[in-house]
């Protein structure tokens, strides 16, 4: 027990006698403190547009793109004007071969506030662009949330342990 108050002891006599500093400085660095805006355009390959993701996605992969579910939502900024004209809503994706050879054919539908804004079939894999109109009654605030489905997917554990529907790249609310 000696030994060790003397330690202390010693440990902060030396302490005071040469001073307890620490060499290195603390520097500061700049931080991106802006708030996030939303995107009218979000791209599956760009981290910041990942919170505009709101459901049905998978991480990112390849840094380029993300499996959907068999629901997913992206909230979008609607682009100037878009209150008073309307917009198009435009999805690129791309159906792989192995899940069309389980599931033969897959409609996606598309809806803003549960109004239907277009379905599309694909019976072939492939890359793809889905586009539909949103009238402008549903885009007068400031985001817009579109939300898709797919009739057909493969459910976890079919060839994943994830439920597996598209190949996201990117949607979009464009302008008319």
């Amino acid at each position: 027990m000696r030994q060790q108050v003397w330690a202390v002891a010693l440990a902060t006599a030396m302490c005071a006698s040469v001073g307890c500093r620490r060499e290195e400085k603390i520097q500061l660095e700049p931080t991106e403190e802006a708030p996030a805006s939303l995107l009218s355009i979000v791209h599956a390959s760009d981290p910041k547009s990942s919170i505009q993701l709101i459901k049905g996605f998978h991480g990112i992969e390849q840094n380029s793109w993300r499996w959907t579910m068999g629901r997913f939502a992206v909230t979008l900024k609607p682009p100037i004007g878009a209150a008073e004209q309307g917009a198009a809503v435009v999805l690129k994706f791309s159906i792989p071969d192995a899940v069309l050879q389980k599931t033969k054919t897959m409609t996606l539908t598309a809806s803003v506030q549960n109004t239907t804004l277009g379905k599309q079939t694909y019976t072939s894999a492939g890359e793809y662009t889905f586009t539909a109109d949103v009238p402008a009654n549903l885009l007068k605030g400031d985001a817009t949330t579109v939300d898709f489905s797919l009739d057909q997917f493969l459910p976890a554990g079919a060839v994943d342990s994830r439920e597996l529907g598209i190949v996201f790249v990117s949607a979009g609310l464009e302008p008319k």
